[in-house]
């Protein structure tokens, strides 16, 4: 049996085929953690109902620079009684060059998200937590395919926008 060797830099680099994307910071922007009813929820029997909303937004702050804010809001309710609401909005400043316009839209809409998921993840964690109340881990979000269904519904809205005109 031969040895094979297997140049690392060349096999695992972490650059898109042609042009740059660089994480330039990572930071939260905002945080907010409310128990409106307690202590008294405290004393209900834990059966949550979860809602999670998510939002991004894209601004470029210089050329081929962006910042990239995750928002992430978790609403707990307890028989229709607010337990906590969570917000956390996590950003990113990335730079991207060399990559054409269709490239940057799924670059910006998804896989930026997916790198400021898991820090915003965390923090939910860790309020809730701090709030007196059980751990609540976020599920993994596919934000390829959000970004995807986002995009579907631009085109339908313009669909739709087309035809009704007269």
């Amino acid at each position: 049996m031969s040895e094979e060797s297997i140049d690392v830099t060349r096999d695992f680099q972490a650059k898109p085929p042609h042009g740059d994307f660089t994480i330039k910071k990572i930071y939260c922007k905002d945080i907010s953690f409310e128990t409106p009813n307690s202590p008294a929820i405290f004393q209900a029997a834990w059966k949550p109902n979860a809602d999670v909303q998510l939002k991004t937004d894209v601004s470029e702050i210089a050329a081929a620079e962006y910042e990239v804010v995750l928002s992430v809001t978790v609403t707990v309710l307890i028989d229709d009684t607010p337990a906590f609401l969570a917000e956390v909005k996590h950003a990113g400043i990335f730079g991207v060059t060399g990559l054409t316009s269709d490239e940057i839209g799924p670059i910006l809409g998804s896989f930026c998200p997916s790198i400021l998921f898991p820090f915003s993840r965390e923090v939910i964690s860790d309020l809730v937590t701090r709030g007196g109340f059980p751990q609540f881990i976020l599920a993994p979000v596919n934000f390829e395919a959000l970004y995807s269904k986002h995009l579907a519904g631009q085109t339908e809205a313009q669909l739709e926008s087309y035809t009704g005109q007269t």
